[in-house]
């Protein structure tokens, strides 16, 4: 379980500390106003495109998914309140979205408790979740491709 110290007693200056805190949940805000601004694409990928981005070119030229094809679309899902269908449309995008609002909660926690949330990082453990989340990603791309069917 992890625990957290004064925010005086982190392992960093107060000022980083409040500073990463602070990073963390404006970045989670933008990040889901922005999901929640966009509809998921009911082809599970390809939901980047309403953000202005060019379409996954994978799909397109090799007829695969790309190892991350989906992962917005699962992110939009998510946000949007559906997080089974998140889980089945890309689970790699699925957890780190779902990773990130952790984080931001994490973070609004210690701002609001005057508790350090750099401690909370030095707390993870770090290689452990590195090793999950390429395991995931490989796992979802596999995922994706035996499940993949490309729309219109």
């Amino acid at each position: 379980m992890i625990t957290t110290v004064p925010l005086r007693e982190g392992p960093g200056p107060v000022w980083l500390d409040r500073g990463i805190a602070i990073a963390v949940v404006a970045a989670a805000v933008a990040c889901t106003a922005l999901l929640l601004s966009v509809d998921p694409d009911p082809r599970g990928y390809d939901t980047h495109v309403q953000l202005g981005m060019a379409p996954c070119s994978w799909p397109r030229v090799y007829g695969i998914p790309c190892p991350t094809c989906g992962a917005t679309t699962a992110a939009c899902l998510l946000v949007h309140g559906h997080p089974l269908q998140a889980v089945a449309t890309q689970p790699f995008g699925a957890a780190i979205a779902a990773a990130g609002l952790v984080a931001a909660a994490a973070a609004a926690w210690c701002l609001l408790r005057g508790r350090s949330a750099l401690d909370v990082y030095v707390q993870l453990p770090r290689g452990r979740l590195l090793l999950a989340g390429i395991a995931l990603l490989l796992g979802s791309w596999l995922y994706t491709y035996l499940t993949f069917g490309p729309g219109p």
